[in-house]
C-alpha cells in the first residue's frame, strides 16, 4: 500500500547513517519517508541521534494511525479521521469552514459506509442543498476526503468527482453593487458611529472586512499615505470565550502596500484620537494594543458585529425613508463596489488586482468587476446614438 524509502544515507564524510537520512551541506540531517497516504514527509534535526529519533517516532506514529482504519468505516467517521490527519496543520479558522460545509451533508451521508456510496446517493443528497455555491463547495470538500480515501486504499475510485453541483435553471445571483446614491447615504447615515470609517476605508481601499478588523497603527504611514495589508484579524469561538489572533495572508500577493485617500487619512486621524481616549479608560486585550479599529472597551471587533450593524443601518434607512426599498449588502459588497467604481473611473485592471491583492488579473475581472446599468449606456453611446 505505501512504502519507507530504502536508500541509506551518508553523512559529510561519508559515514553510512541509515535508510532516509541524509546530512545536507549546511550540517542539517534530514530524514524522508513516505506516510500512510503516499506522501513524501521530511524531518529535519541538527544531530543523527535526533533525526533517527525522529524518524522513528513519526514512522511510528504514522503506522498507529493506518492501523485504527476501518475497511466498514462510515462517512462521519471517516471525516474525524481526515479533518486530524490531512488537514492537521491547516487554520482553525479553515478547519471551521470544513465543519460548516460538512455539516451540511452529515444527515444524508454521514452515517453511510464509505464502500455503500454511488453516484445516485450522492447527487440525490446534494440536489438537497439549498444553493449553487453550497454544492460547490461541499463537493469540493468531499472531493479531497474522498481523494485522500483511495491513497488509504479504503476506496476504489473517488465517485464524488462526478456529483453535478449546479442545478439546471438555477440563475447565479448578482453581486450587490452600491450606487453613487447608496454609498452617499450610507455615509450620511452612519456618520459620528462606528460603522462610519469601516465604510470609508472599505470603499477607499477595497480591503477585505478582516485586513481592516486586523489593521494595526504601525502599518498606518499617515505621512507616506500608504497602507500596509499583512495581515488578518480572525475570530475564534472556544468555550464561550472570544478568541483573536493575527493569520498572514495567504498568498504573497496578499502583502501589500495600499496607497491612502484623503477622507481614509482623515477618518484615521479621527480614530487615533478616539483610540487614545478609550485607552485612558480601559485596557486593551494582550497582543492587541495597536488595533486601529477597537470598540468602545478596548477590544477586537468582531465580524459579526459589523454585519448585525449594517443590518440595522438598512432597517434604519427604510423606516427612515418608506417606500426608498433600501437593499441589504454585506461587508464584502463594499469590496466589490470598490472594484467596479475604480474599474468605472479608468483604473488599470492591473493596478486594481495589485491594490486588491490577487494573484492573477483573471481572478479580479471576473470576480469583483461589475458592469452597472448606467455604464451599458454610456458605453453603448460610443458605437451610436442611444434611444
Amino acid at each position: 500500500m505505501y512504502g519507507r524509502e530504502i536508500f541509506v544515507g551518508k553523512s559529510l564524510n561519508g559515514k553510512e547513517l541509515g535508510k532516509g537520512i541524509t546530512q545536507r551541506k549546511d550540517g542539517i540531517y534530514q530524514a524522508r519517508f513516505t506516510n500512510r497516504f503516499g506522501k513524501r514527509q521530511t524531518l529535519y534535526a541538527s544531530t543523527v541521534t535526533e533525526i533517527t529519533k525522529k524518524l522513528r517516532e513519526e514512522q511510528f506514529r504514522d503506522d498507529k494511525q493506518l492501523n485504527v482504519i476501518s475497511t466498514g468505516m462510515t462517512l462521519d467517521e471517516w471525516y474525524e479521521k481526515w479533518i486530524t490527519t490531512c488537514k492537521k496543520h491547516c487554520r482553525d479558522t479553515t478547519k471551521r469552514t470544513y465543519a460548516i460545509q460538512y455539516n451540511r451533508l452529515r444527515e444524508t451521508l454521514g452515517w453511510r459506509k464509505l464502500t455503500r456510496l454511488n453516484l445516485i446517493i450522492l447527487q440525490d443528497a446534494f440536489n438537497q442543498l439549498a444553493t449553487d455555491a453550497m454544492r460547490c463547495d461541499c463537493k469540493a470538500l468531499l472531493v479531497d476526503m474522498l481523494n485522500r480515501a483511495v491513497e488509504a486504499d479504503l476506496l476504489n475510485k473517488n465517485i464524488a468527482v462526478g456529483i453535478n453541483p449546479i442545478i439546471e435553471n438555477e440563475l447565479k445571483e448578482e453581486k450587490r453593487i452600491l450606487s453613487e446614491e447608496e454609498i452617499h447615504m450610507i455615509l450620511g447615515e452612519s456618520k459620528g458611529g462606528q460603522l462610519y470609517p469601516f465604510f470609508v476605508v472599505a470603499l477607499n481601499t477595497g480591503m477585505r472586512m478582516g485586513e481592516i478588523l486586523g489593521l494595526t497603527w504601525d502599518c498606518v504611514d499617515m505621512e507616506g499615505g500608504t497602507i500596509l495589508v499583512d495581515k488578518t484579524l480572525c475570530y475564534l469561538p472556544e468555550g464561550g470565550r472570544a478568541l483573536y489572533e493575527f493569520h498572514q495572508p495567504k498568498t504573497k500577493a496578499g502583502k501589500r502596500r495600499i496607497p491612502m485617500t484623503v477622507e481614509v487619512r482623515n477618518v484615521f486621524m479621527e480614530m487615533q484620537i478616539r483610540k487614545d481616549r478609550i485607552a485612558t479608560r480601559h485596557n486593551p486585550r494582550p497582543g492587541m494594543e495597536d488595533l486601529v479599529f477597537c470598540s468602545k472597551t478596548n477590544n477586537p471587533v468582531n465580524e459579526a458585529n459589523i454585519r448585525s450593524a449594517i443590518r440595522y443601518l438598512v432597517r434604519k434607512i427604510n423606516r427612515k425613508y418608506p417606500g426608498l426599498d433600501f437593499e441589504p449588502f454585506t461587508p464584502h459588497g463594499l469590496r466589490h463596489t470598490f472594484a467596479t467604481k475604480a474599474i468605472e473611473k479608468g483604473m488599470r485592471p492591473k493596478t486594481l488586482q495589485k491594490i486588491l491583492g490577487h494573484n492573477s488579473l483573471q481572478m479580479t475581472m471576473d470576480l469583483y468587476c461589475h458592469v452597472e446599468e448606467h455604464t451599458l449606456k454610456e458605453e453603448m453611446a460610443l458605437i451610436g446614438k442611444v434611444v
